[in-house]
Order: structure tokens, then sequence, then C-alpha cells
């Protein structure tokens, strides 16, 4: 792991650093020191590691509980360099539901495609952040939706450590075999008029979980409408589960 850069503002610290191939930003409360838990945060298809409302909601958490946080770019986005296997899949994909097929197989398919990449990088990642003095080795939690969630949870039902999730705006199809391997407790966001994830998927996906304590958040709107402020509920919910 190496830091590229170290940056403070506002009480938060702000490390970029690269892990073999993988960009990722690591943000703390400024002069932080020993164990705290750590938040991994998966953003959305074509976003990356520092898109603004990943940025906000590191900084909410780190403000607002002391928390670490960690993104990483995932394969294609970002700082990454362009994978040509994924580019010409996602021009396939556009083309194919211009020409009429359903959108949310296709992003299932492609999000699993990712997902045995990306997973054992995240994962790699947070070994690396938890050997820092300032994170250490405490509860680790998630918080993903869209892309976030389809790589999320396969990650989080390959990875111990995490404790909650954070998950939504994802479907069966892509996620269900690897939901019902998660127990941990989860707050699942579904947006009531989705227009790329059906909801009766979304639903599907909720009941998948093999979760004994989880919990549907529904909001009307499209896609992209996910009211703000679930970025206080969510911390709240995580907070309760890794302090």
């Amino acid at each position: 792991m190496r830091i590229l850069s170290e940056t403070s503002r506002d009480g938060v610290r702000e490390q970029l650093f690269v892990l073999d191939e993988i960009p990722g930003v690591l943000w703390t409360p400024d002069g932080a020191a020993g164990t705290r838990p750590l938040v991994v945060l998966g953003h959305g298809g074509g976003r990356h590691k520092r898109a603004p409302e990943i940025v906000d909601r590191a900084r909410r958490l780190v403000t607002g509980y002391g928390f670490a946080v960690a993104a990483a770019d995932v394969p294609n986005h970002g700082d990454r360099p362009l994978d040509e296997t994924y580019d010409r899949i996602a021009a396939e994909n556009q083309a194919r539901v211009a020409a009429g097929e359903e959108l949310a197989p296709l992003l299932a398919r492609f999000q699993a495609l990712v997902a045995r990449q990306t997973v054992p990088e995240w994962r790699a990642v947070v070994s690396a952040v938890q050997r820092l003095g300032h994170v250490g080795e405490g509860p680790v939690g998630y918080w993903g939706v869209s892309l976030g969630c389809g790589l999320g949870v396969p990650f989080v039902a390959a990875e111990p450590r995490v404790r909650a999730a954070v998950l939504g705006l994802g479907g069966v199809t892509a996620s269900g075999q690897d939901a019902a391997r998660i127990t941990v407790p989860v707050e699942f966001l579904v947006q009531w008029d989705d227009e790329r994830v059906p909801r009766d998927q979304c639903l599907a996906l909720f009941d998948a979980f093999g979760s004994a304590e989880k919990s549907l958040r529904a909001h009307p709107g499209r896609h992209a409408d996910l009211p703000p402020f679930e970025q206080e509920t969510t911390a709240a919910f995580l907070a309760r589960h890794l302090t």
C-alpha cells in the first residue's frame, strides 16, 4: 500500500493510496490514533471513489461517528485503466437495451462478472487499511447502492469482518445466491418507481437475505431519487452495529 497524497480539512484527514493496481482513498478523523470502526463505501456505476456523494457520506461518518472510511475505484471506473472487455460488454448491453432487451438481466450478468474481480480487491483493501495504526482491526461495515449493491452483496457474503451493511437499488437476479449467505444486520433501500431495477426484483432480493435482522426502507421516485436524509438514517444504522 502506497500513500500518494494526504490532506486535512475541517477535521477530516484524506489519504489517497494505491494497493497493487487498486486506487483508493481513506478518510479518518484528523489526528486520530488507535482502533476504530471501518466503513467501506461502494460507488455507483459510472462514478468513482471521490464522487461528491461518496465524499459527503465519508465526511459525515468521520465527523459524526469517528469512523474510518475507505473507497476504491472498481474496474473501468475512476483512475483505473480502461478495460477493453468491460468496455465492450457495456457497449453491447447499451445496444441490446436500445433494441428492446430488458435491462435488469444484462446488468445482473455484468455485475456478476465485475464482482469476481472486485470482491478479492476490496478484501485486500480492508486488510491493508486495518494495518494502519489510526484504523486498526475494529468492526467493518459496508454501504453501497446500485452498482455498489451488485458488488457489495457478494463482498459482504464473502467477508466475515463485515458486521452490518446498507444495500439497495439492486435486484435478486444479480445477487440472490450471495444474499442468502448474508446473516449480518442489513438495511435495504428501494426506490418504488425504479426504472432500472424492477420493484419485484428489489423486494425479492430483500427477501433473500439470510439476516435475522433486516429492514426495508422504500421511497417514491426513480433510481437516482434516493432522499438525502437517508445519509443520516443509514449512518445511524451503521453506528448502532459498529460501536
